[in-house]
């Protein structure tokens, strides 16, 4: 095909009122143009999708031999936490969480985009009807008449079809149907993040609970060596710097709490917003606390070549792209001509029942050919600005698929060194607890200074206060690697049901509003 427009000459519509042998002949006509049309149903112009494109990826995860690949799937890996609680909560999620409520409406529209671009490959039908009530004069100068008042019925149908002959609108659906692709793959991506963060802020809250206890607990063994230090002091065995010591390192501990307190509640908050209810809405659940979610078996991480389906924003950008390259095609078929097919009957009568006589019956049909001759360049640079945004939308879709490789190889190095940290700090707080416990049965007996007492006793607090939250790190390393492997939702979800539901649509008297 020419990447120029045609200079042709338009062809005039026909238009005939009761002739047999020019009805034949435009019938004819009629069918000449059909049978084109048919036969230029599978042209088409602009670039053909061939898939996506081929990068460079890497063979396997740098932090994990492809030996040691894992088998299995992602679907629910937050059921891995076993965490009942957190089951619930992210259940409720997805089903009342706005942002998630928002991507399904997006879904809708691009669906019924798709149906409203499709409508272009069909003629297109209206009619119209009227009743007048006439009346005219005829006038000379020596007379006026007047004629009989009369009624005139009329009714027509009107029809045009645009032949798809150059695929514009073909390429338009396949856009169409490409952006509802990316939209669903968007409402995935959605909930990939909404369950992420749920979980991230329920481990997270968790965590906050137990430095809470540990910190409470911790106290009030300080305010026990405190009591002790006191009965020593007062019995002449101690002095006043050990007695002001070990008060202050007990109201230093105690001081940690309320901030605890505070990030505690701005996670539950964050986790009510998250199931679309005030930011109190899961207080009452959250109220008893219960120990951090550990992961106990390991997720299936695959290969990186298989982000590009399992990761919802990477299959949203390769689809985005598939879109924009069929939008160039949709450009390119504006710079050819456009042939439509377009007809009309008419009827009028003095009487109703005389709208079907054939006599009555006015009708024309014909071909009409629209021709670009001169634009100024318009229509080429519609097409520059459609190849631009497709060489857009490969850099996004490059970009996020080196994001995702990114976001694994990060997750997996943070979880399996968080894990070595965990281990070391549970040996370092076994040890400092023992050493706690030595050295105040020492200096209970007089056998150790108050120095070691408090040294002990400070350092296993920071231990365990350490350990808390390695163990909180290692969960949310687990969440972020589920999500950056794609892992999320997988039942159906439903979005056809919308968010508001109209009532009272048809005709009807509308109040004054306020």
């Amino acid at each position: 095909m020419p990447s120029h427009p045609f200079v042709a000459i338009p062809v005039p519509s026909a238009k005939e009122n009761h002739h047999p042998t020019t009805t034949q002949s435009r019938a004819g006509a009629a069918c000449l143009a059909l049978m084109l049309g048919g036969l230029l149903t599978g042209c088409a112009v602009g670039p053909d999708y061939a898939g996506p494109p081929r990068l460079d990826m890497p063979a396997h995860w740098s932090a994990k031999p492809a030996s040691r690949r894992q088998t299995g799937t992602l679907d629910r890996w937050w059921l891995r936490l076993r965490d009942p609680l957190l089951n619930r909560l992210i259940e409720q999620a997805v089903e009342a969480n706005p942002d998630v409520a928002k991507a399904k409406a997006v879904v809708r529209e691009a669906r019924a985009t798709v149906q409203q671009t499709s409508a272009g490959l069909f003629p297109s039908v209206s009619g119209s009807a009227s009743v007048t009530d006439n009346k005219t004069s005829a006038g000379s100068a020596s007379a006026v008449v007047d004629t009989s008042p009369y009624s005139l019925h009329q009714a027509s149908f009107d029809s045009s079809w645009e032949l798809d002959l150059f695929g514009g609108t073909q390429r338009s659906i396949e856009a169409a149907v490409r952006g509802a692709q990316s939209a669903e793959e968007d409402l995935r991506d959605s909930l990939v993040t909404l369950i992420g963060d749920v979980a991230a802020y329920y481990v997270d809250a968790r965590g906050y609970q137990a430095r809470i206890a540990l910190a409470q607990r911790t106290s009030v063994s300080q305010r026990d060596t405190e009591k002790l230090t006191r009965s020593k002091y007062e019995a002449g065995s101690g002095n006043a710097v050990d007695l002001a010591k070990a008060t202050a390192q007990a109201a230093s501990t105690e001081a940690n709490v309320p901030t605890y307190q505070a990030a505690l509640a701005a996670d539950i908050h964050r986790l009510g917003i998250l199931l679309g209810r005030p930011p109190d809405g899961v207080a009452s659940l959250m109220a008893r606390s219960a120990p951090v979610p550990a992961p106990r078996m390991p997720l299936p991480t695959g290969l990186p070549a298989d982000l590009l389906m399992s990761r919802p924003d990477v299959a949203s950008a390769e689809r985005k792209l598939a879109q924009a390259t069929a939008k160039i095609g949709a450009a390119e078929a504006d710079r050819y001509p456009a042939v439509s097919l377009t007809g009309s009957v008419g009827t009028s009568a003095l009487r109703a029942g005389d709208l079907a006589k054939y006599s009555s019956v006015s009708w024309s049909v014909g071909p009409s050919v629209t021709v670009p001759v001169f634009d100024a360049g318009k229509r080429l640079a519609t097409v520059r600005i459609a190849e631009a945004q497709r060489d857009q939308a490969f850099a996004t879709f490059h970009s996020t698929l080196l994001t995702a490789f990114e976001d694994v190889e990060n997750a997996l190095v943070s979880l399996s060194r968080e894990r070595v940290r965990a281990a070391k700090l549970t040996e370092a707080a076994k040890n400092y607890r023992e050493a706690a416990r030595l050295s105040r049965s020492l200096f209970e007996t007089g056998s150790a200074s108050f120095i070691d007492v408090l040294d002990a006793e400070r350092s296993l607090y920071s231990a365990e206060d350490s350990l808390i939250q390695s163990k909180v790190s290692a969960a949310k390393d687990y969440i972020a690697l589920a999500k950056a492997l794609g892992g999320g939702w997988s039942d159906p979800v439903d979005v056809s049901t919308p968010i508001i539901v109209d009532s009272n649509t048809g005709p009807h008297f509308r109040e004054m509003q306020k």
